[in-house]
């Protein structure tokens, strides 16, 4: 019997957090069958090794491949692209990373149940709570909007806050044949939510139903902290320009106020992480700054206006972390 969802997963040195995963997937309880798509990109720690025991254990549900070769290394950016999506079999595809999971069994029947009703929503999604990598519980949530709503095309495209990749599930159609500006983004989620926007509406669910771990040491954003952190952030800021201007371009401008807003955004976010606070604080970004979180808004004023303090302040939070 033909899968009715896809569930899409990458892995690399994940052996900390895979079994969560894999458990969270096993877990669900569905009225319909499933499978479960993995792609290793040659771990080095012994990840794969679960993988196959997993895989050995569920054979009807788990299909994994395991590269012996790293691709990323190879130029192979988005691996579920190029390995996951030509492997679908079902009408929906539902994502999640090795190092994040799913907590609530009823989640794939329920936003399957949403989409089944509403042909024409393309990308349903929800809440996240956060854990840090010690396994600790954050305070802090991805919770993009206040309340379970549909969500715009136009709103997709340009939002001040972002959707947690492991709650998102879309149609199989729209991975089918994966435009340009899909292969040549640096992240993977945000391609695919223009994608979705382009040929519908979205659905949020104001519900925690996974986790997002943040601070994994091969996490995209743990690695991009490493080296020359402002020429990344500058690389960064470039390729997600190119992205929505090619977003904008396919899309025959229907959404040319928001791709360039949601690029101006970035590139606004990048002067935050860089602490260019002249630009910040500049008044005609005003906006922008009052999407930032109350905390980091704090954080700036408070370095901003007493950098020695904040200076002697962050070296005992760091020594205490060493």
């Amino acid at each position: 019997m033909e899968p009715l969802v896809s569930i899409c997963c990458i892995t690399y040195n994940h052996k900390e957090y895979i079994r969560d995963a894999l458990d969270g997937f096993l877990s669900q309880r569905t009225d319909f069958p499933y499978e479960i798509l993995i792609n290793d990109d040659a771990s080095t720690d012994g990840t794969a090794d679960i993988i196959r025991e997993y895989e050995q254990k569920y054979p009807e549900k788990i299909r994994a491949l395991l590269q012996t070769e790293n691709q990323y290394s190879k130029g192979i950016t988005n691996p579920s692209g190029a390995f996951n999506f030509p492997r679908v079999r079902g009408r929906y595809v539902a994502m999640c990373e090795g190092d994040d999971y799913w907590t609530d069994p009823e989640k794939l029947q329920k936003q399957v149940d949403y989409m089944e009703a509403h042909p024409d929503c393309s990308l349903c999604f929800h809440s996240a709570r956060i854990i840090t990598v010690d396994g600790s519980l954050s305070d802090k949530r991805m919770r993009p909007y206040p309340e379970s709503r549909i969500v715009s095309p136009s709103e997709i495209v340009d939002k001040p806050q972002g959707y947690a990749m492991a709650s998102m599930m879309f149609r199989s159609e729209i991975i089918r044949k994966l435009p340009k500006y899909y292969v040549n983004c640096p992240v993977g989620d945000t391609p695919l939510q223009l994608m979705a926007a382009a040929t519908g509406y979205g659905y949020y669910m104001d519900q925690d139903m996974s986790i997002y771990r943040l601070g994994a040491a091969v996490s995209w954003t743990s690695q991009g902290k490493l080296g020359d952190y402002e020429a990344k952030q500058e690389r960064y800021c470039r390729q997600m320009e190119e992205t929505f201007m090619e977003f904008d371009r396919v899309t025959g401008g229907r959404f040319h106020k928001e791709a360039e807003r949601a690029a101006r955004r970035i590139w606004y976010l990048t002067k935050v992480n860089t602490k260019k606070y002249d630009v910040v604080m500049d008044k005609q970004y005003r906006d922008f700054f009052k999407e930032l979180t109350p905390r980091t808004r704090f954080y700036i004023r408070f370095e901003v206006c007493f950098p020695r303090v904040y200076e002697i302040l962050a070296k005992i939070a760091r020594a205490r972390q060493s």
